[in-house]
């Protein structure tokens, strides 16, 4: 089955409704597409490493994997789980780069912000699954401060990134999308 321009935001365990509405969407508009939120693991706990203290998202990846619908072109999953890949102490989020799934953390996105404003917490939150998205529709990171497929070390990159695709990556974008299209 070919599958449609359907991408599904997947909350995993208790992620707020507002956020993984906020999220969607963020995502709806930045891709124009339909988007639905999705529950499709109840957790993580298989991608616990215990030597950490953190999940390995890869592993996450994989088992999203397994559960993806056919029919949606993406899912990107919300954890509240603090997220590792080997070479890294943490990611604000991992995605198969050309593959179906994306995972982004909460975990971290809270950090710098003298009180929880929600408002930019979300923001944080709907840029980096926009990210981690564009990944998987094969895009890389890119050099331009402001594009949303720039690469964030600190909370700082994140703030000051745009929820947009710089001209090139959104060209690129396009490709992408139209290449699945056929």
């Amino acid at each position: 089955m070919k599958p449609s321009g359907l991408i599904l935001v997947s909350p995993v365990g208790d992620i707020a409704d507002d956020i993984s509405g906020a999220v969607a969407d963020k995502v709806a508009e930045v891709f124009k597409t339909e988007v639905r939120i999705t529950p499709l693991l109840p957790d993580i706990a298989f991608a616990y490493d215990a030597d950490r203290n953190q999940y390995w998202s890869t592993r996450v990846l994989e088992e999203l994997e397994k559960n993806a619908p056919e029919h949606c072109l993406k899912v990107v999953a919300i954890t509240k789980k603090d997220l590792f890949i080997p070479i890294l102490t943490h990611v604000y989020g991992e995605a198969q780069l050309g593959g179906k799934t994306a995972v982004v953390s909460t975990c971290r996105l809270n950090t710098g912000l003298d009180t929880i404003d929600m408002a930019d917490f979300m923001d944080r939150i709907a840029k980096e699954a926009i990210h981690e998205l564009g990944h998987a529709f094969d895009l890389r990171h890119c050099e331009d401060p402001l594009c949303i497929m720039h690469y964030c070390r600190t909370m700082a990159d994140v703030d000051r990134k745009l929820n947009q695709f710089c001209r090139y990556c959104g060209i690129l974008l396009s490709d992408s999308i139209k290449a699945l299209e056929k």
